[in-house]
């Protein structure tokens, strides 16, 4: 997971980076032109999952506002030194979806950060289960016909991508910018579609019915969902029992 991190205070980003870095956020700092001149980025497809944390300056609600106004979607979370009850009533209610209050912990801000990228995809759940995998969005590796199989960390956030958008046709330029965004590292887009085959491969050999349930739609992209056919359930089912889905 990737995030922007608005923090004007610099003898702070080392600490904080590694705090989120312990519970699986890689956080990239950003100056305050960031909210003024390097917003249309974020509204590339793929890139609404980039969480935002602002922290304490004297901006705040105007960065809030910008990022509203500009029509970004992305999860913002704000940072504060101290709790005032007014305060974060206002700023939830120009657009924050969280106000955190220091000391900041990484596992708390990942889970805040879920909580809105799920319900932002449209699940309240903290999984959903096709046919026979349940792909979790808490950072937890999937289970297929009730077995784990384990993820590398591209693999994760690839995947996480898919079951975030089950059922529903992703382009690679999507899961790409998702995974790797404006990463200085990134690799040739060919990448991904070396990581959709090995996972792949794991739900696959995993799975009862042998079926990898990532589809691939020529000239579109792919699809996560239950193979199509009699016994078959190829909705999504939020909060059902693992059997769901499952050939009779």
């Amino acid at each position: 997971m990737r995030a922007y991190v608005f923090e004007p205070r610099e003898k702070r980003h080392a600490s904080l980076a590694s705090e989120l870095l312990d519970s699986g956020i890689e956080a990239q700092f950003v100056e305050v032109d960031f909210f003024t001149t390097l917003l249309a980025p974020l509204k590339q497809p793929g890139m609404e999952s980039r969480a935002i944390l602002i922290g304490e300056s004297e901006c705040i609600r105007e960065q809030i506002i910008a990022l509203r106004q500009e029509g970004c979607e992305n999860p913002v979370l704000v940072m504060r030194d101290f709790r005032n009850a007014r305060d974060t009533a206002a700023l939830l209610d120009l657009g924050a979806d969280d106000v955190l209050v220091s000391p900041i912990k990484g596992n708390e801000v990942a889970s805040r950060i879920n909580s809105v990228i799920r319900r932002l995809h449209g699940h309240a759940a903290e999984n959903v289960v096709v046919g026979e995998v349940t792909a979790y969005f808490d950072g937890r590796d999937p289970t297929v016909s009730g077995r784990i199989i384990r993820l590398s960390k591209r693999e994760h956030a690839i995947f996480k991508h898919l079951a975030l958008n089950a059922n529903r046709v992703i382009s690679k330029n999507s899961i790409y910018d998702a995974v790797y965004g404006m990463s200085a590292d990134q690799p040739f887009d060919k990448v991904i579609d070396v990581y959709i085959c090995k996972i792949r491969k794991k739900i696959a050999e995993a799975s009862e019915s042998g079926c990898a349930y990532i589809e691939t739609i020529r000239g579109r992209g792919y699809k996560f969902s239950a193979p199509e056919g009699p016994g078959f359930v190829s909705l999504s089912v939020l909060g059902a029992s693992p059997e769901s889905g499952i050939r009779a």
